[in-house]
């Protein structure tokens, strides 16, 4: 080695230091040699990002704190996966990024009283730094690459290891056609899920968000999306907004996002908007436009009850009308009319459906003859005609049965019908009922448009009939194709709002219809029907809805209680994606899925498809 005289400048003179010694370098490079030479990274080091550290008092069971050089912390973003391979034990670990990378300097705190001095005072001290993060282990890999629930932790110093995004993509599970975006931080890791999978869709969806978090896009990007893989779709549009999408997205800044992801603006093809009748459609342009009404005998009259709200006093009246209804259906011969019909008598189930061939008309007839005749006023005019025409054998029927006897009861029922009935929805020549049949055909998507009615009770009744006309059809359905030895049309129900159908209130005072839509939820798992439900109110949903849930897309959430109530209800995230939660931008959205191994932030693609912007 060669060695240069150093000088030291003192203020009066110059003082000469002396060389180091030769023999003093020789024998420094002799134990070099000794050693093995110069320091090399081990092999089984080689290409890691990170080192494990000691645990803490303060450390987590499933986690571990990974160390990393200052030009590693940008190669481990967060939800980062990673391979940890614990040498000592010969075990190996796969984990991901929960917290950091944080940066920290070396041997200082970070709130040292230098660095926070020189700070303040705008001066510049860059110590040297490294990074810390925390990760939160998934599983134990064996050797052939299978993962089981990890029972021991790394040990310390055990090398990091960056999956690469294919591996990445095995250890997460995310797999399939139906496409949600990229994993937040990894710009090559695509979640997907499958369409085919009976465990996945048929299980049901709940998303969640406030006003302006993107669940829009998120459910016409599933629409779209399930549309191509064949299944049918029905979306419960309470605003109007999808009445659209059968049109490629037009808005520059989502053609720019659509352009960011290599995506092509496309409409969905095959899709039908249905209004009801005497109520005006939110998209008038739309090509495939049809009037519906509704149908009053498939309606349970138990569900009609607490849809108007009737009180007890107007139930008991309500259920005496309708038995008396039904004598005059047989008395007139409307219904049975022959022995088959008569057998279909033992079948009927009326807290699931209501009594065939009545109508809303016939009843409120009933309920206005029964009034006047307990007020003893004139005979009324009855719109059924053969009611009408044949008035004195209606009242004898009447006048056989024991009916309570207070006229401001029955006035009262009578107007809470009228209301109803005024609306014209019901039982309408001019309008047919939806066929269900030709909604549950593959590839075909149907759009409720319920935008211009402002009563809740309607949108109850129209949503109440169209899950139980639905549910009929894909039982018919299944069964169809289990003679066939094939798998019926997969069918996925959107009910934007939901907290409007089944809000807690609700559901306390309507016990009838949410034990039918639990029914619906239990045989659609396995009769390939899905229902998701959407809302911005989600501390409106009841605990019973949210158990019904077992798929989650979580749009930003700023009520911390909600935030609470959520994490009580929906297991498997951890707590570093709810604290993210609040804070998440406009298309991000926390996704967990029976079908990925852990859930994960996303930010969600731009929808193809046009939205109808409406205030």
């Amino acid at each position: 080695m060669k060695n240069n005289n150093i000088t030291v400048q003192t203020k009066n003179k110059v003082q000469a230091v002396d060389p180091t010694p030769e023999e003093a370098l020789t024998s420094i490079d002799a134990d070099v040699a000794a050693a093995g030479g110069a320091f090399e990274e081990p092999e089984e080091y080689k290409g890691s990002v990170a080192r494990t550290m000691f645990d803490t008092p303060g450390s987590d069971d499933g986690t571990v704190t990974v160390l990393l050089t200052k030009e590693n912390i940008q190669m481990l973003p967060r939800q980062s996966f990673v391979r940890i391979k614990s040498l000592q034990d010969k075990r190996s670990y796969v984990g991901v990024v929960v917290k950091g990378p944080f940066a920290e300097p070396d041997g200082l705190r970070a709130d040292a009283p230098i660095l926070v001095s020189v700070s303040v005072h705008g001066a510049i001290l860059m110590p040297k730094y490294h990074g810390r993060a925390q990760v939160e282990i998934s599983g134990e890999e064996l050797e052939d690459r299978s993962i089981v629930p990890p029972r021991r932790r790394p040990l310390p110093n055990s090398p990091v290891f960056l999956l690469t995004p294919d591996e990445m993509k095995t250890v997460l599970k995310t797999r399939g056609r139906i496409r949600f975006g990229l994993v937040e931080g990894q710009d090559e890791t695509l979640v997907n899920v499958p369409s085919d999978v009976k465990s996945v869709f048929p299980r049901h969806l709940g998303i969640l968000g406030t006003t302006g978090g993107g669940k829009s896009t998120t459910v016409s990007g599933l629409v779209s999306q399930l549309q191509e893989e064949k299944a049918s779709i029905v979306v419960i549009d309470t605003e109007g907004e999808y009445t659209s999408i059968h049109e490629p997205a037009e808005e520059p800044q989502m053609l720019k996002a659509l352009e960011r992801r290599n995506l092509e603006p496309k409409g969905v093809p095959g899709t039908t908007v249905y209004h009801l009748i005497g109520r005006e459609p939110a998209n008038p342009s739309h090509p495939d436009v049809k009037r519906f009404s509704l149908r009053f005998s498939e309606l349970s009259p138990y569900a009609v009850m607490e849809i108007l709200e009737l009180t007890d006093a107007q139930q008991e009246r309500f259920l005496k009308a309708y038995d008396i209804a039904k004598m005059a259906l047989e008395k007139f011969k409307i219904f049975p009319t022959s022995d088959m019909e008569r057998e279909l008598l033992f079948d009927i189930d009326e807290l699931d459906e209501g009594y065939p061939r009545l109508t809303l008309e016939q009843l409120y007839d009933i309920v206005k003859l029964i009034a006047c005749m307990t007020a003893k006023d004139p005979d009324p005019y009855l719109e059924t005609r053969q009611f009408y025409k044949q008035i004195d054998i209606l009242k004898q029927i009447i006048d056989q049965a024991s009916l309570p006897k207070s006229v401001p009861s029955w006035r009262a029922l009578q107007g809470r019908i009228n209301r109803v009935k005024r609306l014209k929805i019901f039982d309408s020549a001019d309008a047919a009922p939806i066929a269900y049949s030709q909604l549950l055909s593959p590839g075909k998507v149907t759009i409720i448009d319920l935008k211009d009615l402002d009563s809740t009770q309607v949108r109850n009744l129209v949503i109440a009939q169209l899950l139980r006309g639905v549910q009929k059809q894909q039982d018919e359905n299944y069964e169809a194709a289990l003679k066939k030895g094939t798998r019926p049309t997969p069918t996925m129900i959107f009910i934007e709002e939901a907290h409007e159908f089944l809000s807690t209130q609700r559901i306390k005072q309507m016990e009838v219809l949410f034990q039918q839509v639990a029914r619906i939820a239990r045989r659609g798992r396995k009769r390939w029907l899905g229902l998701a439900f959407i809302t911005q109110l989600p501390q409106h949903l009841p605990d019973e809805v949210l158990s019904l849930i077992n798929n989650w897309i979580l749009h930003k959430i700023s009520d911390s209680s909600v935030v609470n109530r959520l994490r009580r209800s929906i297991g498997g995230i951890d707590e570093s994606l709810w604290n993210r939660l609040p804070s998440l931008a406009a298309g991000q959205a926390v996704v967990s899925f029976t079908s990925l191994a852990r859930p994960v932030q996303v930010t969600i693609d731009p929808t193809p498809c046009k939205l109808l912007m409406v205030d």
